[in-house]
């Protein structure tokens, strides 16, 4: 079953699609830079916690600062583009969070991408 079949497609207006395809995009690659950046913090995590190497022991000591905030963009992406095709709070919410759980921003992504982008094909015909 592909994405657009899951769950109905988002409904564009046909004037919102210029507006629509960059905020589609900068979610997009917001949501595949902060995953990967969590997945950083994890490895940071398991070094600390795991293994002991605190402070400058640790060679990823610095990046839970910059990751938190490449999170904080993230949340401006998706609120961005949750305000613009319409989605409700509780729905942006939960994109949000997907931010937080490691890999599943990636999943996320690409069921928003692929609804959205449904959206956007059916607004051009």
């Amino acid at each position: 079953m592909s994405t657009s079949e899951a769950r109905p497609a988002t409904v564009i207006a046909s004037e919102d699609v210029d507006a629509v395809r960059p905020r589609l995009t900068f979610f997009k690659v917001m949501a595949f830079v902060v995953g990967v950046g969590l997945l950083v913090l994890v490895v940071e995590m398991v070094l600390s916690y795991g293994f002991g190497m605190k402070g400058e022991a640790n060679p990823l000591h610095w990046w839970p600062q910059p990751h938190g905030f490449i999170y904080m963009v993230y949340l401006v992406a998706t609120a961005v583009l949750g305000f613009k095709v319409g989605w409700s709070l509780p729905r942006m919410v939960l994109v949000m969070l997907a931010g937080c759980v490691p890999f599943l921003s990636f999943w996320v992504e690409r069921r928003v991408a692929g609804e959205v982008g449904a959206g956007l094909r059916a607004a051009r015909q």
